[in-house]
């Protein structure tokens, strides 16, 4: 069987005056995750284990199969990777 995870990380929004008190995503046009949402399953996980902060890059290190507990050293060496900054091993 085949996956697709769908992660909507930096996808919510609060509600716009100017969009008639909606969220972005509520007036957006979503066919695809429409069709998703009715055809596939969706469900929710856990995805912050107790002491973390929740935040996108301790859920998403969770999601792919790396253990936060074991793995997440902070913030900083995804920053660095996404500007191409590259870490030595420490």
């Amino acid at each position: 069987m085949k996956y697709i995870m769908l992660i909507p990380d930096g996808m919510f929004d609060l509600p716009v005056k100017e969009l008639d008190n909606k969220t972005p995503l509520e007036v957006a046009h979503t066919p695809w995750m429409d069709k998703l949402a009715l055809k596939g399953s969706v469900g929710r996980i856990h995805t912050i284990p107790k002491g973390f902060l929740p935040a996108s890059d301790v859920a998403n290190l969770n999601l792919i199969g790396y253990d936060p507990c074991k793995y997440y050293t902070g913030r900083g060496p995804l920053e660095a990777a996404n500007l191409g900054i590259h870490l030595e091993d420490s």
